[in-house]
């Protein structure tokens, strides 16, 4: 009978070692001497990555998804008006975006790869923030449509980046909790991003007699100020890989480089083709790509929209600038509560089921409900049914996506057709349906109930798929192949489980 995975080739003899107190690995460098550390010295480890890694992930995709989610409060606060926004113009200034966007996330995970994290990931955020701080001095719609255009080049690659980094450092059944906490950065983005604009609107008006800065412009220029200090600073703080992490001593680095041997993959690897096409082929990758994809009709459509959608509640820009942060902060807090509890119990398609009803409800609300108070208790149903649905997604695509190149391009694939609903998202609150957005509110309802029968559809296949190891009927796959062809299988070595 084929031995119980933890991590790919991670056996039950493994897992009992490490509950006893004493893990024994052998060495990165293949010598016959064994390397061994305590339970508690991986715990120890384990928070020193949680105390530096989380927060600084957390940060960088919290200003990503701030200058990309901007264009909404600058909306209200003139921007609109000053740019003739007329029509469905603000739908194609959101829409070019995530176009652009959709199409580089798979090569900049492949660039990542080869260059690895700690200046990539940083010279992205400076990219973005620079393209957000030039946002400030469009002065038409084609202008604003370019800069979003290149602010799409820059973010493209933050997501996928940030959670194979993430992947580099943790195993599998801790990374919903990390991942999650760094998405939950979208929510955080929401709920700051409010305060911010409000405050920010605020300053003096200020700039050359040219080119005067004021309200809206305000918003994007120093939000991308902050965003290109921070990711100037960046390097500085990120490591590469568990080796070779600044702030871990020599025997930790080790324990956090041994701890994630797997032999479910080989150390190092590019990415080579058949790679590409394993997770191409990958059954739940299409799984959790369009959960994403239909979860992010919500999230991306209501981070872009809630401000127009309450303003035309009837109230003013600065109350619904204010009111739009309550239902993120909630939503941060039940992100993050759901994803220690799916790393705990080791499961993920329960929970995606389960909080979509709450998704279901806010939309059901929003679509039929008249009062303006009931109207916006369904978008805290929203916010807490939806935005945790993205990192549980990823992540339920990463942990069964073994080895590293094959987990690379597929936390770049699972985002990149979710990004695809981002498109989607732009397009699903237009101008003449308001204020009530029926069409809006329809397509967001029919989208949580595909990521129901989605998350139910993931549970049913994984099982049926272990059921298959179980018997036996995968382990044809191991005949002829040498060591490191067996390693390079990945999550289609027999001895693989995938996570439901």
């Amino acid at each position: 009978m084929a031995a119980t995975q933890i991590e790919g080739g991670r056996s039950e003899k493994q897992l009992y070692e490490e509950n006893s107190g004493e893990t024994t690995v052998p060495s990165s460098d293949e010598s016959t001497e064994e390397f061994t550390y305590t339970v508690d010295e991986e715990r120890a480890v384990r928070r020193k990555l949680d105390k530096y890694l989380v927060p600084l992930t957390t940060f960088l995709y919290l200003l990503c998804f701030l200058d990309r989610a901007n264009v909404g409060n600058a909306r209200i606060q003139g921007m609109g008006t000053d740019l003739n926004l007329v029509g469905v113009r603000f739908n194609w200034v959101t829409s070019i975006f995530y176009i652009i966007y959709m199409f580089v996330e798979i090569p900049s995970n492949i660039l990542l790869k080869l260059i690895g994290p700690r200046f990539y990931l940083p010279l992205l955020v400076v990219g973005f923030g620079f393209i957000s701080m030039c946002s400030a001095f469009v002065k038409s719609f084609s202008q604003l449509l370019v800069a979003r255009a290149f602010l799409g080049v820059f973010e493209g690659g933050v997501m996928p980046g940030i959670a194979f980094f993430i992947t580099c450092f943790y195993k599998r059944e801790e990374l919903l909790l990390r991942v999650g906490i760094y998405v939950s950065a979208a929510s955080m983005a929401g709920a700051f991003g409010g305060l911010l604009a409000t405050a920010l609107a605020q300053i003096p008006e200020w700039g050359t007699e040219s080119m005067r800065i004021h309200t809206w412009r305000n918003i994007f220029f120093f939000e991308g100020l902050i965003t290109v200090i921070v990711g100037l600073c960046a390097p500085i703080l990120m490591p590469t890989t568990p080796d070779k992490t600044w702030f871990l001593n020599a025997r930790e680095r080790r324990i956090a480089h041994e701890r994630l041997f797997t032999g479910s993959g080989l150390e190092n690897e590019k990415v080579q083709p058949h790679h590409i096409t394993r997770s191409l082929t990958n059954i739940n990758n299409y799984i959790c790509a369009f959960g994403f994809f239909f979860i992010n009709i919500t999230v991306q459509g209501i981070s872009l929209f809630m401000p127009t959608i309450l303003k035309d509640l009837g109230w003013t820009a600065t109350k619904a600038q204010l009111y739009t942060v309550p239902p993120y902060v909630c939503a941060c807090v039940f992100a993050i509560f759901m994803a220690f509890v799916s790393d705990k119990t080791q499961r993920r398609g329960i929970y995606l089921a389960a909080f979509t009803t709450l998704g279901i409800i806010g939309f059901s609300i929003l679509r039929w409900a008249t009062d303006p108070n009931i109207r916006y208790m369904g978008v805290f149903f929203i916010t807490l049914g939806a935005f945790p649905g993205g990192p549980g997604f990823l992540s339920w695509g990463m942990n069964n996506a073994a080895g590293p190149a094959v987990r690379a391009v597929s936390s770049a694939y699972i985002v990149t057709l979710g990004t695809a609903g981002g498109v989607l998202a732009t397009w699903t609150y237009v101008s003449t349906d308001g204020p009530k957005y029926h069409n809006g509110h329809t397509i967001n309802l029919a989208g949580q109930i595909a990521v129901c029968f989605l998350a139910i559809g993931g549970i049913a296949y994984c099982k049926w798929e272990n059921k298959q190891r179980d018997q036996g009927k995968r382990d044809h796959r191991l005949n002829g192949l040498n060591e490191e062809k067996i390693k390079d299988l990945g999550y289609r070595h027999p001895d693989f489980r995938y996570i439901t």
